[in-house]
């Protein structure tokens, strides 16, 4: 029993080794950030799209690539119902609007069919949408993930390069036993993590006192357990949800809004880490 269980560690192992795989950029871009959480339900892609924005006001040229392939959001976020042209049958155009790029499998499908695929159909279309767009001159790639350490994930640690990761969570304790797991994750499959985001911190009430809807100080306290940086809290707003629902980001409708000068601040961290 002892061999046996010794030698599915050694499998796990090996199976999240990096050095097997030679990581490849994304073409056309100079830096590929992946927005995670490795939990659901905690805000990631609203977090993904306004960071997106965050970077571009600071003078960014910025790409999203929606890698949800389950759960594509993407074309409700931006309110884009198109699909991509192609290049010669081969290569996907990825959609522009408010000044930045976009793709996803969203874009291809129809919005309520359910994506009923197993694990190589998932590879395959992540390695389509990393391997066959033609991103124009990109600073950043935002790539929002899938909940999760799947086949998603270890796609892209080990056949992507990836200049870093941000994981995002709500503060209660549920929350924060995956993100731990995708906090290791990354560690293993040496993915730099650029810092941890308490999302869905407080609500701030008319009253103007602030409420722990989630717990409080969770996030901070599991950056520090494993030493990595914290980014900073953004609160629960109505205003965000929705310019979500409409496509309209807050952060490019409306940059002076309190919580976009959040996501601007955390865009000025991010920023620092890379020349």
């Amino acid at each position: 029993m002892r061999e046996k269980e010794a030698e599915t560690n050694k499998d796990i192992k090996a199976k999240l080794s990096p050095k097997k795989f030679v990581k490849n950029p994304i073409k056309g871009t100079k830096y590929t950030i992946m927005v995670s959480s490795a939990k659901g339900g905690v805000g990631k892609s609203t977090f993904a799209i306004n960071i997106a924005f965050a970077l571009q006001n600071l003078g960014c040229k910025v790409g999203f690539l929606d890698a949800d392939i389950h759960g594509p959001s993407l074309p409700k976020l931006i309110a884009i119902n198109e699909k991509p042209k192609t290049e010669d049958g081969k290569f996907l155009i990825p959609i522009e609007k408010y000044g930045a790029q976009f793709i996803s499998m969203g874009f291809l499908i129809d919005e309520v069919t359910p994506m009923i695929w197993r694990g190589p159909m998932v590879i395959s279309a992540i390695k389509t949408l990393t391997q066959r767009v033609m991103w124009k001159d990109l600073d950043f790639i935002v790539v929002d993930m899938p909940p999760g350490t799947g086949d998603a994930q270890l796609t892209f640690a080990q056949e992507v390069k990836v200049d870093g990761s941000i994981i995002i969570s709500t503060p209660q304790d549920l929350a924060l036993m995956d993100v731990k797991r995708g906090v290791q994750m990354f560690d293993k499959t040496k993915v730099k993590i650029i810092g941890l985001v308490d999302n869905m911190s407080f609500f701030k009430g008319d009253d103007g006192k602030n409420y722990n809807i989630f717990g409080e100080g969770g996030v901070e306290k599991t950056a520090k357990e494993f030493n990595k940086r914290f980014l900073g809290k953004i609160p629960i707003n109505i205003e965000l949800r929705e310019a979500s629902d409409l496509g309209l980001p807050l952060v490019y409708k409306k940059p002076d809004h309190e919580v976009s000068k959040v996501f601007l601040n955390i865009a000025s961290k991010i920023r620092e880490d890379f020349p």
